[in-house]
């Protein structure tokens, strides 16, 4: 069992490897030679606006400590009243700012040497939205109420809004699941429900897609509207990805109605013949970059051709069913089919003897 889960473990870190390698270049010698080199070792780098304002913070707050101090040597430059309203403002001033020193520490010193740099940023972007909730808890409690009724108000008031807004903090918490887990970035292709298009922005509670296809298009072009759904979807409704950044490919077909007494070796040629010359480098080493990506996991490498693969089939009709698929990028899917189907039609209405189409008042 032990065996098994350190094999799983560096199959995963196989894929990661590749996938930080697919993210540098797309041809896949390269790719892999990328995957396959030791990584650099990450240097941490101290820069001089870190130090700047972390010494600011710092002293910020050692001047409102040293007002402190003096306001309470000082007792009778001040009456109690204004005494006591002085020292709660200096007293939070000084709690914030420390805390802002704390956190400049944290983020330079902590999160600063995380190798990674996706999830360097996405747990910075996290850690300070943390931060800036701390700070405006401790301005409302210092401003309006004392300490004690600060922390009961905001347990009441948290015991009331999480009812009321479970659905925008099952976003939010979505929110970090996506940057954590990364299920689609922005620029990605995705569908999702209903929802097709690509990722625009990835909001702390919603997700806007700029669709394409849509009910008034066949195709992948753009439709002109945009697609929002809160974060929350991600939880209970698959994802499907086209850009993986280590293999942004999806397999396309085109498909004609042929009669029975079509070439269809002729057939089968041209329409091999019109995908090699248009796409065939670009299939042929993608599809060793699929090979070698299955090579690296548990599932069985399926038997994907690196060439265009021709297939017949017997329509429902009285026709014959000529297939071609190739790989294409999915933002390219459309404009690829449009000029692969000229191209295949011009050569083939060019033997009218050898290719018999479908001819019917119907058609």
């Amino acid at each position: 069992m032990e065996r098994r889960d350190k094999e799983s473990d560096k199959e995963q870190e196989n894929l990661s490897r590749l996938e930080r390698a697919a993210q540098q270049t797309a041809d896949p010698k390269t790719m892999q030679q990328k995957a396959k080199k030791p990584e650099k070792e990450f240097r941490f780098s101290l820069r001089k606006e870190d130090i700047w304002w972390t010494v600011s913070f710092a002293g910020a707050a050692l001047l409102l400590f040293g007002i402190q101090v003096l306001v309470n040597w000082r007792l009778e430059w001040l009456d109690a009243p204004s005494r006591l309203r002085v020292l709660n403002y200096v007293r939070g001033g000084l709690l914030i700012f420390t805390m802002l020193t704390v956190a400049k520490v944290v983020e330079v010193f902590l999160i600063g040497r995380i190798p990674n740099r996706v999830a360097r940023f996405n747990l910075k972007r996290i850690f300070r939205l943390v931060v800036v909730a701390a700070i405006v808890f401790v301005a409302i409690s210092v401003l309006f109420v004392n300490w004690y009724g600060a922390v009961v108000s905001l347990g009441l008031i948290s015991l009331i809004l999480g009812f009321a807004l479970q659905m925008p903090i099952s976003s939010f918490i979505a929110w970090i699941y996506i940057l954590a887990r990364a299920p689609y970035r922005v620029g990605d292709r995705i569908r999702i429900g209903d929802a097709h298009g690509d990722v625009i922005d990835v909001s702390y509670l919603d997700t806007t897609l700029w669709e394409f296809g849509g009910e008034y298009l066949w195709t992948d072009h753009p439709s002109g509207r945009i697609i929002k759904f809160p974060n929350s979807t991600v939880f209970d409704t698959p994802v499907f990805n086209y850009s993986w950044p280590l293999f942004p490919y999806v397999w396309n077909e085109i498909k004609f109605q042929l009669a029975y007494e079509s070439d269809l070796e002729f057939v089968a040629r041209t329409m091999r013949e019109v995908v090699e010359e248009q796409i065939g480098d670009i299939m042929s080493q993608k599809v060793k970059v699929y090979k070698h990506i299955l090579s690296e996991t548990p599932v069985d490498e399926l038997e994907v051709k690196e060439h265009p693969v021709v297939h017949f089939r017997v329509s429902e009709n009285t026709w014959l069913e000529a297939i071609v698929r190739y790989l294409v990028p999915p933002k390219e899917a459309g404009r690829t089919k449009t000029r692969l189907i000229k191209e295949m039609l011009a050569r083939m209405n060019a033997k009218p003897d050898r290719v018999l189409f479908p001819k019917s008042n119907l058609r």
